[in-house]
């Protein structure tokens, strides 16, 4: 078998532009030629592999980082927190962000709003209680998503919290003791499951992963807490 080299390649590219006639059309020889030639130069010149995530890695950051990924659309970002504040409801509010402006905010851990993600979660309600990480119990939520262009649509929503016990978290070469609690909704526009992981330590008010969903859009979203 004959194996052709990217050289060899070249030449031929070059050769049937040689024999070329009628110079406004490109033989089609060619234009499979210069394909050719171009899988090749990407296969020898390969994007950057990112970065592997370790502890080592981590531990030289001055700032605190959370992992985000958008399960519907594969990818993942790291954010770092913009904003911590306090309104007239029960919780603590976070914002984090990404260089390029994407963020999610939270309140005791769960989300309540994105930007920049497209057809986001507007805002949301949800069952918030200081000194507790996650939901505090069951009950109503109100979430207020982006719907028809610029337009909103409320989804309100009955909310059942279960307990489904001790489930140790593994992340990025360390194992956190948790629990896992889950959190089903139903509406009339369907079904919501939200699952959080949070410290079982006493004293600990810590989520350390949870899968929440942030509109019909986004879908769920998948949040690492990355510090130690």
């Amino acid at each position: 078998m004959i194996r052709f080299t990217a050289a060899a390649l070249a030449a031929a590219a070059l050769l049937l532009a040689g024999c070329s006639r009628g110079p406004e059309k490109t033989p089609a020889e060619l234009e499979v030629a210069q394909a050719v030639g171009d899988l090749i130069s990407r296969r020898r010149n390969p994007p950057p592999q990112p970065a592997k995530l370790t502890r080592a890695l981590l531990d030289q950051q001055t700032q605190a980082y959370i992992e985000v990924t958008i399960e519907n659309r594969g990818a993942t970002a790291y954010l770092t927190r913009a904003l911590q504040r306090r309104d007239s409801h029960p919780g603590q509010i976070e914002v984090w962000r990404t260089l390029d402006n994407v963020s999610l905010a939270f309140r005791q851990g769960m989300v309540i709003a994105t930007r920049g993600l497209g057809g986001g979660l507007l805002s949301a309600q949800v069952p918030a209680a200081d000194g507790v990480a996650g939901p505090a119990h069951g009950g109503a939520r109100r979430y207020t998503v982006r719907a028809n262009g610029n337009g909103q649509a409320v989804l309100n929503m009955a909310c059942s919290l279960h307990d489904l016990g001790p489930e140790p978290v593994e992340i990025v070469e360390i194992t956190h003791p948790a629990r896992h609690l889950q959190e089903r909704c139903e509406g009339s526009g369907g079904a919501v499951v939200n699952d959080y992981w949070v410290d079982s330590r006493p004293g600990r008010n810590q989520i350390w992963q949870s899968r929440q969903w942030a509109g019909p859009e986004t879908g769920y979203v998948k949040i690492r807490q990355l510090r130690r």
